[in-house]
């Protein structure tokens, strides 16, 4: 089966012209019968992977999903465009479940959507046994990986229920976060030959990355939002606690805000994610349980209010902004404080001491990223195995602040640990510094060392943020797990010695993320929430900002013109061609 046809599909059912990176290896591996991973970018197009063979096959495509919202999503977006879908998941009752495979038998549907765990039910694989499945699409399939960062039990049962399925499907793996270690662990247990694994790299070009520190983060996150007010975006946060600090404290300053946590009830955190998703709520704060796969493609920001635990989960979250490929921006607000959360979640886990150790390793790599004034794009991709020139777009890059001279706080703070002889961590190196007459430092007679007291004039939190920068910047290395100790690198020897100066850069401001949309735009935009709020879907669903930012372009007036436009094919023009084209011809008008 040739690519032509693809080609055809791509086009006409979904208008586009080209082929994203990478997707057309992709499906050209998937077409020729292997067994692929592709490993794309989030908005990078990993759907289309296997949504344009599944119209091609004869037989059924069955995607494996983890989260029952991104299903629903998924499958009215299919529909909303001619192409009949469906999903099997908990929130069915045994007779709707039945009527659906009944439906898959009849042809009536060219995908279905499950959970894993529905591949853990004997019965249900052996359902799925009568269907004629051609291909097995495998979703976030770093969930399989135990030394990923979102490791799922159920993902393991995955290879047995593939080898249980008559018709031995094709099967094809996506994932927007995987290590090197990971990629090897998903391809050994779905039997994918390394020579069949897609990797476009993991460089978002409309993703501007920004970290923010040593500043008031609430007055940073009410500023963003006032000069960012028309954007939708979401909020993270570690813990309940949290999320429901800054929910009241964003409602309190009028912004339109909603919760989402586990503790919520679950038809309150239904209607917070309905709400945001059909924006009518601006901004979402949440714990990492919210938004996994969604696919709200206007997000324009997301915000990190805590630190995560893992760069995997950073990024992958940090990637829910964007997915139109419109400019967006990923923002971490970084407090060394916010680390002891991610160090309770490690201990108070169920993980083995291996498992552990690798989680405290991944901390302080999280650490380090944050305290980095290289390239954030490139300590990412690099985190990755992957080789890039900076961004010349992250905070780091286009950074224009005034840097001060800190070499002599930099020496006394280096001095310091090549005196405690590399034997201790940052706590106990900024208690010497700043003269502290605490129990440990006095029965450990550190305060009989030279360097005890020497920057007593300043607050241990800010030694210590000092301290996290030198260890991102190299001048200083951490080494151990739960509790790693401080030691002097060869770099940090150039500056003891005087060959080497060192400069640091103070307060951020916020920044407006794009120019304001023209009067037009926000015609189409109350159009398209209107034909939302009738049909009961998310906007998103009907077009995406960037195809009405390429409708207010091209501003086409007959159907023809209207297929041009980038992500609408005959199916949209169909529905919705002409209710948007008659508001375009009034505004020429």
């Amino acid at each position: 089966m040739d690519l032509t046809a693809a080609q055809q599909v791509l086009k006409t059912t979904f208008g586009y012209d080209d082929f994203r990176p990478g997707q057309r290896s992709v499906i050209e591996h998937v077409l020729s019968g292997d067994n692929t991973l592709a490993i794309m970018p989030t908005g990078g197009g990993k759907s289309l992977c296997y949504q344009i063979p599944a119209l091609l096959f004869d037989g059924i495509t069955v995607v494996v999903s983890p989260l029952i919202s991104l299903m629903k999503d998924q499958v009215d977006a299919l529909n909303d465009s001619g192409i009949p879908a469906t999903y099997i998941n908990s929130s069915l009752e045994w007779p709707e479940i039945q009527d659906r495979l009944a439906a898959l038998h009849q042809g009536v549907y060219k995908l279905l959507y499950v959970a894993p765990e529905r591949l853990d039910s004997e019965a249900f694989v052996h359902a799925l046994g009568q269907l004629p499945i051609d291909l097995l699409a495998v979703d976030e399939a770093h969930c399989i990986s135990q030394w990923g960062h979102d490791f799922r039990p159920s993902y393991l049962e995955l290879s047995t229920a593939i080898e249980q399925l008559p018709t031995h499907p094709r099967v094809l793996a996506l994932t927007a976060t995987a290590t090197q270690q990971v990629a090897r662990d998903i391809r050994d247990r779905l039997q994918i030959p390394a020579d069949d694994e897609v990797n476009t790299g993991f460089a978002r070009d409309n993703l501007n990355l920004t970290v923010v520190k040593d500043q008031d983060t609430d007055r940073y996150v009410l500023d963003y939002l006032k000069v960012n007010a028309e954007a939708a975006g979401i909020i993270y946060a570690s813990t309940r606690k949290e999320v429901n600090r800054l929910t009241e404290l964003l409602t309190k300053h009028h912004i339109n805000a909603a919760p989402y946590h586990a503790g919520l009830p679950d038809e309150q955190r239904r209607q917070n994610q309905e709400d945001f998703l059909y924006d009518r709520v601006q901004v979402m704060v949440a714990t990492n349980a919210f938004g996994m796969g969604i696919d709200k493609s206007n997000v324009r920001f997301v915000i990190h209010a805590q630190v995560p635990g893992t760069l995997e989960a950073y990024y992958q979250e940090a990637g829910r902004a964007g997915r139109d490929g419109l400019p967006s921006e990923a923002i971490l607000l970084y407090r060394s404080q916010d680390l002891q959360i991610q160090h309770f979640f490690i201990d108070q886990s169920e993980m083995d001491e291996a498992h552990k150790q690798h989680a405290y390793q991944k901390l302080q790599v999280m650490n380090q990223y944050a305290n980095t004034q290289g390239c954030l794009q490139q300590f990412i991709l690099n985190y990755f195995g992957e080789q890039s020139e900076p961004c010349g777009r992250c905070s780091n890059c286009r950074d224009d602040r005034e840097a001060q001279d800190v070499t002599t706080d930099v020496q006394k703070v280096l001095s310091c640990v090549v005196r405690l002889r590399a034997r201790y961590g940052k706590g106990i190196v900024a208690q010497v510094l700043t003269g502290a007459h605490n129990k440990r430092v006095l029965d450990q007679q550190l305060d009989q060392l030279p360097t005890y007291g020497i920057m007593r004039n300043q607050r241990q939190k800010s030694v210590g943020e000092l301290i996290d920068f030198l260890t991102a910047a190299g001048y200083l290395q951490s080494v151990g797990g739960q509790y790693p100790t401080l030691q002097v690198t060869a770099l940090g020897v150039t500056v003891l010695k005087g060959e080497q100066q060192v400069f640091r850069k103070m307060a951020r401001q916020a920044q407006r993320l794009a120019p304001e949309d023209d009067e037009l735009f926000g015609q189409l935009r109350e159009l398209r929430h209107q034909l939302a709020e009738e049909q009961h879907v998310p906007p998103f669903v009907i077009f995406n900002d960037r195809t009405l930012h390429d409708m207010c372009a091209v501003q086409p007036t007959t159907p023809a013109s209207f297929l041009e436009v980038r992500g609408v094919g005959q199916s949209k023009l169909d529905k919705y061609g002409e209710a948007f084209m008659n508001i375009i011809q009034q505004s020429k008008e």
